[in-house]
């Protein structure tokens, strides 16, 4: 009978290099395994790869027993290979600090083939290539992939990209320009002066459109006793405590929002490093840690969404579907863009809302003025 897995943890690691120190200390520890043994299989089957930053993904099982897989370097470690650089860009997108030819991309792909779950090498060159610009570097020959549809090429025939609309305008056009088969999400993308290295200047917070999303989403709940069963009956799609857990710690992802009550947040907090990079770990600063389980299910399901500024000072969010109404439309654009103005951090210096962009799934962007996002409302009454 095969063993059951506890917990799968994944951690960076330099080749050769482990210790019983932190990470592996921390990581392992609480699961009550050998980090010594578990430092001496590691280093065995890495002293060949020494210099290199090797991911490892290691199943714990009931027994405190372990196994492991390594995985290939990370993607930025390849490309600051690659490119010859220590570091990317500060800010990126607003420096570069670096050229990679599409040749190097494409050896990076097939290395990482694997990793990003995929035998597509040209969807895997997309990707790669995006994580390159994503760190200031920049991509010689990047259009022979980027190769788009004849509809997107039309459509963005239709678009001045330095022209700025009005929410209202920018809003029709993207209607106009929607022309595939499924009903296309509307996304809103935020360029912001702020710096989110530093802590008082991430923007992140939760609101609730006036027309929703357009979308239902998958919550799941860490709560025991009467806030579980307040939890099941607002409508939450997983409900567990220690269950529930270990269910993710084994790799179970099937939500779009993870609500925790304060009670449970030191079983949930060991999660983080599956959680964290997700975008789904419960913040009480987002309403998702709290005794009020009910109501927050009730909100997530309803159109309440979460924003955070990424690691480059952009917040992009869903703010509906382009079968809703121009005004449906215009009026989620317009709450997105007060929230964001709303909770501008005291320490941002300059110009705080540097661009605004709608687009839908499949058409171009639309470029929005942001000198002229106040006073929507009366636009879109009189228009």
């Amino acid at each position: 009978m095969a063993k059951k897995v506890v917990a799968i943890v994944k951690i960076q690691l330099e080749a050769g290099g482990a210790t019983p120190a932190p990470p592996v200390g921390t990581a392992l520890g609480p699961h009550g395994i050998q980090t010594m043994e578990f430092c001496k299989q590691y280093n065995a089957a890495t002293e060949s790869m020494k210099g290199t930053v090797i991911p490892v993904d290691i199943s714990i099982y009931e027994d405190r027993s372990f196994t492991f897989v390594l995985k290939t370097p990370p993607t930025p470690v390849l490309l600051r290979q690659a490119a010859g650089v220590a570091k990317g860009a500060k800010l990126a997108g607003r420096e570069t600090v670096a050229t990679v030819s599409m040749d190097q991309i494409e050896e990076i792909a097939k290395t990482k083939l694997k990793d990003l779950n995929t035998d597509d090498l040209e969807m895997a060159k997309l990707q790669v290539a995006g994580t390159a610009r994503s760190m200031g570097i920049s991509v010689e020959g990047l259009e022979r992939i980027m190769k788009h549809g004849k509809k997107y090429v039309n459509a963005l025939a239709q678009v001045d990209r330095e022209e700025l609309l009005t929410i209202p305008e920018a809003v029709e056009k993207v209607k106009t320009l929607a022309t595939a088969k499924f009903d296309e999400t509307v996304e809103l993308a935020l360029r912001l002066g702020v710096d989110p290295r530093k802590a008082e200047q991430i923007v992140r917070g939760t609101l609730s459109l006036p027309a929703g999303t357009g979308k239902t989403n998958r919550v799941a709940v860490f709560a025991a006793g009467e806030a579980a069963q307040a939890a099941r009956d607002a409508g939450a799609d997983v409900v567990g405590a220690d269950d529930l857990v270990a269910k993710v710690a084994g790799g179970f992802l099937d939500f779009d929002i993870a609500i925790a009550t304060p009670d449970l947040m030191g079983q949930v907090g060991g999660l983080g490093r599956v959680l964290g990079p997700r975008g789904l770990m419960p913040n009480p600063k987002t309403g998702t840690v709290t005794m009020d389980v009910a109501k927050a299910v009730a909100e997530f399901k309803g159109g309440r969404v979460e924003y955070r500024t990424d690691k480059v000072g952009n917040v992009q969010l869903r703010v509906g579907k382009v079968s809703f109404s121009r005004e449906d439309l215009v009026k989620n654009v317009q709450a997105v863009v007060d929230e964001i103005i709303r909770v501008k951090p005291a320490s941002a210096k300059g110009r705080y809302v540097m661009s605004i962009t709608v687009s839908s799934t499949m058409g171009p962007g639309v470029k929005i003025d942001p000198a002229r996002t106040r006073h929507e409302e009366d636009v879109l009454t009189t228009a």
